[in-house]
């Protein structure tokens, strides 16, 4: 295939790595800083494995996605519309785009400025950038794909490149879930600059974690929506299968970016507010990274960083 990466972060580096090592033409679309890096040096994974190096092409350009099979959106959830805008113009009647972005409403979004469908995907990876074209990754992979008439063919292109995936018509439950995951795990690490396995070790943590999966699962649920009944158990497992990870969150404070808080605790706030559901733990959560961006708000962060 000729795939597209939208939004060359951590996430989209390492999937755009995993399918260019299996023999697909990549392109990351990404901050001229990678785009530089990647054209000089390759695409630079690290992990328990060692390290490799794959050929990529990359570009700071939209059109980028000209003439792609697949589209992989990467970007963050605040810059999901003016991307969408950017390579709307460019994409082929043909091309299959997905949505691995955090949050539960990013394919909706997109679809809405692209015109066409998109296929929602839940992410369960831990990875960073540690340098310009350089990821590293700490830990799974999987994706849950949702399904559309292309998703088998994909699943099996991914699953051949070392991607486990499994095509789901229940996609928006296992966004659902990772949105929990990630309400419990962002804000905390992000405020502590922890990582996952150190973090729940801290006093009052699992029980202030408690109290955020608790409110996410009933603001869920007055939602329609079908959330494990062991997700807790899920969310305190992941300290142990990530626990060398920081969240997303607390990258983008470290470096003085804009986060995506407000399309996780942010979210559940204002869906809470909607359906009438108290949610004061997230509430807490969300204005206190919203207070620590507010201090670096000035060094900003582009669309294409992923």
């Amino acid at each position: 295939m000729k795939v597209a990466v939208l939004g060359a972060g951590a996430v989209g580096c390492y999937y755009g790595f995993l399918l260019a090592r299996a023999g697909h033409a990549v392109t990351l679309i990404g901050r001229p800083t990678l785009v530089e890096a990647v054209r000089s040096d390759g695409l630079v994974l690290e992990s328990a494995a060692g390290r490799d190096t794959v050929a990529v092409q990359a570009t700071a350009s939209g059109d980028g996605v000209a003439g792609a099979d697949l589209v992989l959106v990467c970007v963050k959830s605040g810059d999901t519309e003016a991307a969408g805008a950017t390579i709307a113009p460019h994409l082929s009647s043909s091309a299959t785009t997905l949505s691995l972005q955090n949050g539960v409403d990013n394919a909706e979004r997109l679809a809405a400025v692209l015109g066409r469908p998109v296929v929602p995907v839940a992410v369960y990876v831990a990875t960073e950038m540690v340098g310009a074209g350089h990821v590293r990754h700490n830990g799974r992979g999987d994706l849950i794909l949702g399904a559309s008439g292309t998703s088998p063919t994909i699943a099996a292109a991914f699953d051949a490149a070392g991607i486990p995936t499994t095509v789901s018509a229940r996609a928006l439950d296992a966004l659902w879930g990772k949105l929990i995951l990630n309400c419990a795990y962002n804000a905390l690490s992000a405020l502590t600059q922890l990582p996952y396995g150190r973090l729940i070790q801290g006093e009052g943590v699992v029980a202030a974690m408690t109290d955020v999966v608790q409110e996410c699962v009933a603001v869920a649920n007055a939602a329609g929506v079908s959330v494990p009944d062991d997700i807790l158990d899920t969310v305190l497992a992941l300290s142990t299968s990530m626990a060398d990870q920081r969240s997303s969150t607390a990258q983008d404070l470290a470096r003085g970016r804009p986060s995506e808080i407000d399309h996780l605790n942010g979210y559940v706030v204002r869906r809470g507010a909607a359906l009438g559901v108290p949610t004061p733990a997230n509430r807490m959560l969300h204005t206190l990274v919203k207070l620590v961006e507010g201090r670096d708000r000035a060094r900003g962060a582009g669309v294409w960083g992923g």
